[in-house]
């Protein structure tokens, strides 16, 4: 598919879940990324078919890859899909989603 988001919006992107959203990344990783036993997870890049994620498992930094639900061509899709998976890992997880 190609990379349809500028650098500039997956910088954003980034820090903003890095800066807001580290917990999340962790959930995120922990259940749809198969890494249970991560201990940290930060958010590394993004495309229109998933988001990269670096954890933190067993002293190590560990690539995680999670695939959106669909592929997603414009920044105005990236909120409701992440928020999507955050919602979908807790509930995997048994952790109680924030409304």
């Amino acid at each position: 598919m190609g990379q349809p988001f500028t650098d500039d919006v997956v910088a954003t992107v980034r820090r903003h879940m890095n800066d807001d959203h580290a917990d999340d990344s962790l959930l995120i990783c922990r259940s749809l990324g198969g890494r249970p036993d991560a201990t940290a997870a930060a958010m590394t890049g993004m495309d229109g078919e998933g988001i990269d994620f670096t954890a933190f498992v067993d002293g190590h930094d560990v690539t995680v890859r999670v695939p959106f639900s669909r592929p997603l061509t414009e920044r105005a899709e990236v909120r409701p899909e992440v928020v999507r998976m955050y919602r979908e890992a807790c509930a995997a997880l048994g952790v109680p989603a924030r409304s």
